[in-house]
């Protein structure tokens, strides 16, 4: 079967070039995402390589996507079980860490980069020593990374949480953040979730390990050896998932994609060799041995791609793994180890695709009547059957069901409108060989209109073919729509959300961190308007909350974006109660009048009564602002939501008009939503430009019996070329237009929902560079896979 393959691939190359190169590609990525997958395992944070044994808090469990920091000790535990862990024999030294928010500023501007400061008897937890000068001694004394180039002696701005503060460089380390006394670091930071012991040369790590179990029990965990990289920064290990999802979501487009593209490959070369298939039949072969022979075309093709590709793979993974470093999609410090088995594994996943994208295929070769062999027309006798007006009919009043009512879907709008796209996209697909006729009459008539041919042979020769011009039109399509509607929905959607929060509190400008990971309190303080300070908070027997703490003030300015359903928020006036979010508060019973004990960031507990429940919180739990920062030192501000008049010069911040506001990205979040919409529609198009190339490529192969016609009958080369080049942009055009017009119906679908959700228009935002990219590089592909073939057929009919 495999030799017989060989044979029939040898002889038809160009027929199975596009599975070949889809096929290896996909079994490329797959190779490549399997080592980078592999390789994304949790280093030990390089601040603690120093120590052989650490303790941390118990970890809580959270929901998946959650990457809420751990429950703090509480003062009075953190102090006891240092005080009992320094009795262990061997230890030197038990070391609390205590980090916080520090950024350097030069020449009135953040320095971008490290954004840690610690106490400086942390540096005993890592391989870290003193370069130059010595260490802090009093307040206002600071040890910093030598890269940044101050000497002993210098001074430097600090920026914190409070403000920027003036401190005197003491010496330097050459090592990242910023080291100041244990004493400053207390006051700075929140509290303690990891301590190290310090060790003697001579001590037994497993000894220290062992002794220090026996005195944490159960409020902690101790880690030693490569078990210390759970203390991987939350950070690092949220960017980490995040790079996994897209890595799975590139797999699993690419092993999709690669099914349908060698799927339509070979079930396109079915339909062109009928009459080979009929011949066969009528010399003697049985269905079974047809079906055997389309196996063992599949299964050539599908060995040699996949070899190439999990080789392919392999070779590219390192330099991917790298830029997805540079893109933020992975941690600092990631590298790609190279293993044997994802290369293998990948190779066996390839053949599989291959096998299961030709099932349909051979099912239809084998049912090829001997008969068959007598056909000559390549002409469509009857292109629309009833079940595809049947199937255009029912997809398009679906299509056009769902677009209309994700108007008013709410929540569910983006849901309903990718299902309206999706119907769509198969209503047009059918109803292409009754579209094509019409609209091909109309895009030629401009070449009809001339003295020359090339215009009439346009036209009749899509008319006569007419489903071969459908199946080159759909792979435009479905590109254009998906790029239309995934970037359109992302942009609309994110653009909805800012114009929403900015409408409900009449905010005519919004101050966005500039070059920080947040504001200041002395931005907060410069300016008026709403700024809430986002922290953590912890319930008996639940995940860490996300909380935020807002003054009485802005949450009476609030009061229309939070959908207040039970109690009051002029119950806070005390400015001692909690607004809680009502998914929170239905699932634990809580009511206004409930009495919640509530652990903050520096371990103290505070009970707290709710006085409101709301439908739209901005978080779980909304506390006052006072008292998020009297527990969360380090907590900055996200934004700053103002009607009023800006300061000109803001440190580590920026203004942005509401518009603007709109069409930027927020967060890091944001950008890396953004990246990982790229990524698919990135993909999708080149799959499916792959796609257009592979059948335009196939489909003008076999016509060259037709050209050398057009030669005989007095045609020139050049008439012959335009011919088909015209031919490809007409297939471009329709295919751009059809997908526009299956994506903006659900686009504006979901705008009407959004704006009914906010009470406020809602600008459509359709990224136009990605799209008309998606259409140019579908022209450009339709062109080179028509016209190289074209090309060489013609000079072989001269």
């Amino acid at each position: 079967m495999l030799r017989t393959g060989m044979a029939m691939v040898r002889g038809r190359w160009a027929g199975f070039a596009g599975a070949f190169v889809a096929l290896c590609l996909g079994v490329a990525l797959i190779s490549m995402t399997a080592l980078i997958q592999m390789s994304a395992s949790p280093q030990v944070p390089g601040r603690y390589a120093g120590t052989p044994v650490l303790v941390r808090t118990p970890v809580i469990e959270q929901a998946e996507g959650g990457f809420l920091q751990d429950r703090p000790w509480s003062p009075e535990t953190a102090a006891a079980l240092a005080g009992r862990l320094r009795g262990i024999p061997g230890v030197t030294a038990v070391v609390p860490d205590r980090p916080f928010y520090a950024q350097a500023v030069a020449g009135g501007r953040p320095v971008p980069g490290d954004v840690r400061g610690y106490g400086w008897s942390s540096t005993a937890l890592a391989p870290y020593r003193l370069v130059s000068g010595k260490a802090p001694a009093r307040d206002g004394e600071v040890v910093l990374d030598r890269a940044l180039g101050l000497a002993p002696g210098s001074p430097v701005t600090l920026l914190t949480a409070a403000g920027p503060v003036p401190y005197t460089v003491t010496g330097t380390l050459d090592a990242p953040g910023f080291h100041v006394t244990d004493a400053a670091a207390a006051r700075l930071s929140g509290g303690v979730r990891v301590i190290g012991l310090v060790t003697a040369p001579d001590a037994d790590p497993a000894r220290v390990e062992s002794a220090a179990r026996a005195i944490v029990g159960g409020a902690g965990e101790v880690l030693s050896g490569d078990a210390r990289a759970a203390l991987e920064s939350r950070a690092d290990e949220r960017t980490r998932w995040i790079g996994m999802q897209i890595l799975a979501a590139m797999t699993a487009v690419s092993g999709f994609v690669s099914v349908f593209v060698v799927a339509s490959t070979f079930a396109f070369g079915v339909v062109q060799r009928r009459r080979e298939f009929g011949l066969l039949r009528l010399v003697g072969a049985t269905p079974r041995q047809v079906r055997r022979m389309v196996y063992g075309e599949a299964l050539a093709v599908g060995s040699a791609a996949s070899a190439a590709g999990a080789v392919l793979g392999a070779a590219l993974a390192p330099a991917f793994g790298g830029l997805l470093v540079e893109a933020g999609i992975e941690p600092p410090g990631f590298s790609v180890r190279i293993e044997a088995w994802p290369p293998a594994a990948a190779f066996g996943a390839g053949l599989v695709v291959a096998l299961l994208g030709v099932w349909s295929a051979s099912r239809r070769a084998g049912r090829v009547r001997p008969m068959e062999a007598l056909r000559e027309a390549a002409a469509d006798r009857r292109p629309m059957t009833p079940p595809r007006w049947i199937g255009g009919a029912v997809f398009t009043a679906a299509g056009t069901w769902l677009a209309v009512s994700a108007a008013g879907a709410g929540p569910d709008s983006a849901t309903r409108a990718l299902y309206a796209a999706m119907a769509l996209i198969l209503a047009l697909t059918l109803l292409a060989p009754a579209i094509v006729p019409p609209v091909v009459r109309a895009l030629s008539w401009p070449l009809t209109r001339g003295r020359g041919a090339t215009g009439v042979l346009v036209r009749e020769g899509m008319l006569a073919a007419v489903r071969r011009t459908a199946s080159t039109t759909a792979p435009v399509l479905v590109t254009v729509g998906f790029a239309v509607l995934v970037t359109g929905m992302v942009q609309t959607m994110a653009g909805a959300v800012a114009t929403g929060r900015t409408t409900a509190v009449q905010a005519r400008a919004v101050v966005v961190p500039d070059g920080t990971p947040g504001l200041s309190d002395a931005v907060v303080a410069a300016v008026d308007g709403i700024a809430t300070l986002p922290t953590t908070v912890y319930a008996e027997g639940m995940p860490p909350l996300e909380a935020v703490g807002v003054t009485p003030e802005a949450l009476a300015r609030s009061a229309d974006l939070l959908r207040v359903v039970e109690g009051s928020l002029a119950d806070r006036a005390g400015g001692d109660g909690v607004v809680v979010a009502r998914w929170l508060a239905d699932g634990h019973g809580w009511r206004p009048g409930t009495r919640l004990p509530l652990t903050f960031e520096d371990g103290r507990t505070e009970t707290l009564p709710v006085t409101a429940v709301a439908a739209d919180a901005p978080a779980a739990v909304l506390l006052p602002r006072d008292a998020v920062r009297s527990h969360d030192p380090s907590a900055l501000t996200e934004e700053i939501l103002t009607g009023a008049a800006v300061p000109g010069e803001i440190l580590g911040g920026r203004v942005l008009t509401a518009d603007a506001y709109a069409r930027a990205e927020r967060d890091e979040d944001d950008r890396l939503v953004w990246i990982f919409t790229l990524i698919l529609v990135g993909m999708a198009v080149g799959y499916t430009g792959l796609a257009v190339a592979n059948t335009m490529m196939m489909s003008t192969v076999d016509r060259a019996p037709d050209f050398r016609v057009l030669r005989m009958s007095g045609a020139t080369p050049r008439q012959v070329l335009g011919t088909v080049a015209a031919e490809s942009v007409i297939v471009a055009a329709l295919g751009t237009a059809l997908g526009a017009a299956v994506a903006l119906p659900a686009l504006l679908g979901v705008r009407s929902a959004l704006a009914a959700g906010i009470g406020s228009a809602v600008e459509l935002i359709v990224p136009w560079p990605v799209v008309l990219g998606a259409a140019g590089g579908c022209l450009v592909l339709t062109l080179a896979a028509s016209v190289i073939p074209a090309l060489a057929a013609v000079r072989r009919a001269r």
